[in-house]
């Protein structure tokens, strides 16, 4: 039984081990449109692109796992078509077939349109290698970068740029940074923490477009005022990579849509990690996270192998600025209610509620908080918000 698996990031790496693990011993065919072997992408914003990290300490795995395991590394490719009928995707004039196909083809990050400058050089996404080996000789002292939007890449974007000695200035459209992840109070904190190491953030702030005529030399912001730029990052979200599944004709809903166990709407193709949308407690979600990725990837290797496991998510999150560890468990949607526990000097932990039931909690320094509300969100257990803010010892709520 041949299993190709389309996209080699951190789900399609996740799904190649675990069908190994489990005792697959058929042929494993992994296409990656980039050069390098699967990689980790979060801290493409963080560590390497602070010049702390070499390229193989991204690498999952060493070039000698795949061949070890008789996994077939197909580096550098792009699959242009998928035939469900046929059972074959084709890579330039190459058609192979598959038993079993894999769409683990991630994410792509919205960029602004050319109207706005989004095709100037200079500007630049945070996605893969390629984008922070283009902009890492950007980062000089006194320079200034301009990113727009206040979400989790463009804030890792801003400490680095802020450590490295570059002006950074962060432009975010709504009221307040990480408005649509994060409640008020871990906005004003990251936000605090930010301008207090010089990083101008600027909130309800539209942008008008950059400016520039080959290289970007600045933005006009939609209220006239005009700032410059040596550089520009952008962190405006991102959209997940569908195409080739909406060409074959499988259903899309967000991403590709998949049933509870990962299984696309042809019965032959699954899809895992941030490409693929799943039910989740009577919805359908898509999580962008390395935790989704590989668990999600891991059920469809399972499934793949005939065991009908349904997925069971258990989201968690992280961000690194500055001196920051931003831990972050469960989905925040739909809360009504905050209970803030502080802990020692600047740690501090917001637990997100609906009603009485715990959704989320953002950790901030506190990696016990983190702990703790992950176990209770995952066990299904929800200390009331009074208990919550009143018991001393936060283990103590795992034996209620």
């Amino acid at each position: 039984m041949r299993v190709v698996i389309v996209g080699a990031g951190q789900a399609g790496a996740a799904l190649a081990a675990k069908l190994r693990a489990l005792g697959h011993t058929g042929e494993i065919v992994m296409i990656g449109d980039e050069p390098s072997p699967p990689y980790q992408r979060p801290p493409l914003s963080k560590a390497y692109l602070l010049g702390e990290m070499e390229e193989e300490r991204l690498w999952l795995r060493s070039a000698e796992f795949y061949a070890e395991n008789n996994i077939t590394l197909r580096l550098g490719q792009k699959v242009t078509a998928i035939s469900p009928a046929a059972k074959t995707v084709t890579l330039g004039d190459e058609v192979l077939s598959y038993d079993h196909l894999a769409l683990t083809t991630g994410s792509t990050p919205r960029i602004l349109p050319a109207a706005m400058g989004g095709t100037l050089q200079g500007v630049y996404a945070v996605r893969t290698l390629a984008d922070v080996d283009a902009m890492r000789g950007e980062f000089q002292p006194g320079r200034r970068a301009v990113i727009v939007g206040g979400g989790y890449i463009g804030l890792e974007a801003a400490a680095v740029a802020a450590k490295l000695g570059v002006h950074a200035t962060v432009l975010e459209m709504a009221p307040r940074i990480l408005q649509r992840v994060a409640a008020p109070e871990t906005s004003a904190y990251v936000a605090a923490l930010h301008r207090s190491h010089g990083v101008e953030i600027l909130e309800e702030t539209g942008l008008d477009r950059l400016l520039g005529e080959t290289r970007v030399t600045g933005v006009l912001l939609a209220n006239g005022t005009e700032l410059p730029a040596d550089f520009v990052i952008t962190g405006v979200g991102i959209l997940p990579n569908d195409q080739l599944a909406a060409a074959a004709g499988l259903t899309i809903n967000n991403g590709i849509e998949t049933d509870a166990q990962g299984r696309t709407s042809d019965p032959a193709i699954w899809s895992a990690g941030d490409c693929a949308s799943f039910p989740y407690r009577g919805s359908r979600i898509r999580l962008e996270s390395v935790g989704n990725a590989i668990d999600q990837a891991e059920t469809v290797a399972a499934n793949i192998l005939g065991q009908g496991k349904d997925y069971q998510a258990k989201p968690w999150f992280w961000s690194d600025q500055f001196d920051l560890k931003l831990q972050i468990a469960g989905l925040n949607s739909g809360y009504d209610r905050i209970v803030t526990r502080p802990s020692e000097g600047a740690s501090v932990s917001f637990w997100y509620y609906r009603g009485d039931e715990l959704l989320a909690v953002d950790a901030m320094n506190d990696p016990r908080a983190y702990m703790v509300g992950k176990r209770l969100i995952e066990a299904g257990k929800s200390p009331s918000p009074e208990l919550l803010a009143q018991t001393p010892e936060l283990k103590d709520l795992l034996k209620a």
